[in-house]
């Protein structure tokens, strides 16, 4: 019987379909490898930029100049007894006519009252007067009687003493400015007339109160203004600290004058339980009569230091700190003591660069070293 041709050549096509199909598996084996390839080498960048963020952040130029500690404190307009004046008769005196009334602002040299002294007073001045006169011609006498041998040196000497007390007795007496009739009585000064303690036809007693002037001339340097602060804040105000000060109505509120510290109680009142505080304030004209309620900023431990925002200062463990923006935008670190605080700002110490520029919006998210950009329409 003659051999089939038909399974030898069954072999030979399915040889030549395994390989087909070895070929095809081996080409998308390839093909995956290479995926696989390319994909790894697009995650890499990806992975390098999450292990490096770039953090958005706003800042300000920084600068060094004065800054000062604020104290705040509250007082009344010419409340010091340093500066009242007040006005008196050294004699016996019926108060003729009061010219001015209780309020009222005067001049140097403005009639406050007429007096007329009183008869006993008028009569003292005319015998000391007359004793002088007594008394200067005794010595004459008896310095001619000494000249001749018919007195002694002792009554020359006795002589010579009535003489010099008549003297001082009539200085005295025209030292009190008494004198007969009525007599105008004159500011010594510009004020205001704080207080009448007579009227018009009282008859006061020497050294009585008539009425009292609070001064408020620009060349006064007295106090003009008590001010009680905190007990614990007393020890940083000291004389010639400035002293800004507004009025409690909002009618004063917007209208701030300037001064300067006179005095620094040393002990606390013990109705207010504060220490007292004298400002001398140029008043002028303005508002603030005596009386004005205010309030007062008194700027304490002035000094120049780095000022910079409030919200560009953060703390931890190892004290405050600040960003600035070094070369290549990277944020650097910065160290600092804080002095002195002052509303929105602080003056602080330590070695910042002026040339940087200082972050104050986004700071938290930083570290040393991070990579940075400033917020578009962000202060510089």
């Amino acid at each position: 019987m003659r051999n089939s041709p038909l399974p030898s050549s069954r072999s030979r096509v399915a040889a030549v379909a395994s390989a087909l199909a070895c070929a095809a598996l081996l080409s998308v084996a390839v093909h995956a490898v290479s995926a696989a390839r390319a994909a790894g080498a697009s995650a890499a960048p990806a992975a390098d930029a999450a292990d490096h963020p770039v953090v958005s952040v706003q800042t300000v130029r920084v600068q060094r100049a004065e800054i000062a500690q604020p104290v705040r404190a509250f007082g009344i307009v010419a409340a010091s007894a340093s500066n009242l004046t007040t006005i008196n008769l050294p004699y016996v005196a019926r108060i003729v006519q009061m010219r001015v009334q209780s309020g009222q602002r005067v001049t140097r040299g403005t009639p406050l009252f007429v007096v007329q002294a009183d008869p006993a007073a008028v009569l003292a001045a005319s015998q000391a007067k007359s004793a002088l006169t007594l008394a200067q011609g005794e010595l004459t006498r008896t310095q001619s009687l000494y000249d001749k041998g018919l007195a002694t040196q002792s009554q020359l000497a006795a002589a010579r003493k009535a003489a010099d007390d008549a003297q001082q007795a009539l200085a005295a007496q025209n030292q009190t400015g008494v004198k007969s009739g009525n007599k105008v009585v004159t500011a010594p000064l510009d004020g205001v007339v704080m207080q009448l303690s007579a009227a018009q036809g009282d008859q006061v007693q020497p050294g009585a109160a008539i009425l009292q002037l609070a001064g408020g001339n620009a060349k006064d340097a007295r106090a003009n203004v008590m001010l009680g602060v905190e007990p614990s804040d007393a020890a940083a105000i000291h004389t010639g600290d400035s002293v800004t000060l507004r009025g409690l109505s909002t009618a004063l509120a917007n209208t701030p004058v300037n001064g300067r510290v006179v005095q620094v109680g040393a002990a606390i009142n013990p109705q207010s339980q504060q220490v007292d505080v004298g400002a001398n304030v140029p008043l002028g004209q303005s508002a603030f009569i005596p009386g004005t309620r205010v309030s007062a900023s008194i700027a304490t431990r002035s000094g120049t230091h780095w000022v910079v925002p409030r919200a560009a200062v953060l703390k931890d463990d190892e004290g405050a700190y600040v960003f600035q923006i070094a070369a290549q935008n990277k944020a650097r670190r910065v160290a600092v003591s804080v002095q002195i605080e002052n509303g929105d700002c602080y003056g602080v110490d330590g070695p910042i660069d002026a040339a940087q520029a200082l972050v104050v919006s986004g700071n938290y998210e930083l570290k040393d070293g991070m990579a940075v950009r400033t917020s578009a329409g962000a202060p510089q």
